[in-house]
C-alpha cells in the first residue's frame, strides 16, 4: 500500500473546522503546515475532553502515517489506523500477498499519541492499545515521527 499524500485544500478545510469548534480562528499558515497545525488542533480537543471532529481526526492520522512511512521507508510492516488509514513501511522483506506477516494496529487516538511522543510504545503494547504481530512489528525505533 502506498502512502498517497493528502489534499492540502481537504486538510486545511479540516483544519479550519476543527478550529472553529474549538473557538479558535482559522489557520492562518501556508498549506504546508497544515498537517503539523491539524495534529496540534485534534491534540487540543483530546486535552480539553471533547472528541475531534472526524475529519481532522483523518487528516491527523494520515499526515502522521505519511510521516512514518517517510522516516521509515519499505514495505515490511503494515500498519493500520482503522477506519482511517493503513500504510506499508520499514526496511526489510516486501509483502505482497494475503496477510501481512508483520502488522501493527491501534486506533487513532493512541497513534496520535505514540507518533508525537505522548505516549510510549512499550506502554501502548503492554495495555492492548496496540497489537502488534511478527518478528519486525515493533516501530519503537522509528516514533516519535515529529
Amino acid at each position: 500500500m502506498p502512502s498517497r499524500r493528502q489534499d492540502p485544500s481537504r486538510v486545511r478545510a479540516a483544519l479550519d473546522i476543527q478550529l472553529a469548534d474549538l473557538g479558535l480562528p482559522p489557520f492562518a499558515g501556508a498549506d504546508d503546515a497544515a498537517g503539523p497545525a491539524v495534529v496540534a488542533a485534534v491534540l487540543s480537543a483530546y486535552e480539553r475532553e471533547t472528541p475531534p471532529l472526524r475529519e481532522a481526526l483523518r487528516a491527523a492520522v494520515r499526515f502522521l502515517l505519511d510521516e512514518l512511512v517517510a522516516r521509515a521507508p519499505g514495505r515490511t510492516v503494515e500498519v493500520r489506523v482503522p477506519p482511517f488509514a493503513a500504510v506499508q513501511c520499514v526496511e526489510g522483506p516486501r509483502h505482497t500477498r494475503g496477510t501481512p506477516p508483520n502488522v501493527v494496529e491501534t486506533d487513532p487516538r493512541t497513534w496520535i499519541a505514540l507518533a508525537t511522543g505522548r505516549e510510549e510504545w512499550p506502554a501502548a503494547l503492554a495495555d492492548g492499545r496496540v497489537r502488534a504481530s511478527g518478528g519486525r512489528a515493533d516501530l519503537s525505533p522509528y516514533l516519535p515521527v515529529v
